[in-house]
């Protein structure tokens, strides 16, 4: 499994709207400059962010975008499934996927599943306020 720069991104732009997004709407333009990426991919990204109910946009001069939750209440797998999709190492374990002739007989299937269950342990049981944390550790590391 391989998450994409999409999947990259969108965590790098949720967890820039916890650290600056607390008191007011923060705009996808000063996101860009902070991360150094594209505003056009950003707006890709928050787009799929917002369908999903995870972000709230506001119109016009104090305009942008904002959690609606607290950061504690976002996994960081929810925010990657909502831009990737399914985080299954392969097409047999993707929701809603026929099961195939051959599962029952193949010993891959749950090595697979192991893998599926690794990577599901990690992200969902990582919050953007874990991330918070590590990044306000890295910045006093950097600054001391």
């Amino acid at each position: 499994m391989k998450i994409s720069t999409k999947g990259r991104y969108a965590l790098r732009l949720m967890l820039d709207l916890a650290m600056n997004g607390k008191e007011s709407y923060v705009p996808i333009r000063s996101v860009s400059e902070r991360q150094e990426i594209s505003e056009k991919y950003l707006e890709q990204i928050i787009t799929s962010l917002s369908r999903a109910k995870l972000v709230q946009s506001a119109r016009g001069a104090q305009g942008g975008y904002r959690l609606v939750r607290e950061p504690r209440d976002y996994t960081c797998g929810e925010i990657l499934r909502a831009v990737e999709g399914s985080l299954a190492p392969v097409a047999c374990l993707e929701p809603g996927h026929s099961v195939c002739a051959r599962a029952k007989k193949c010993i891959t299937l749950n090595l697979y599943k192991e893998i599926q269950d690794a990577v599901d342990q990690v992200v969902d049981h990582t919050t953007l306020e874990d991330l918070i944390r590590q990044q306000e550790t890295l910045d006093a590391e950097e600054n001391a």
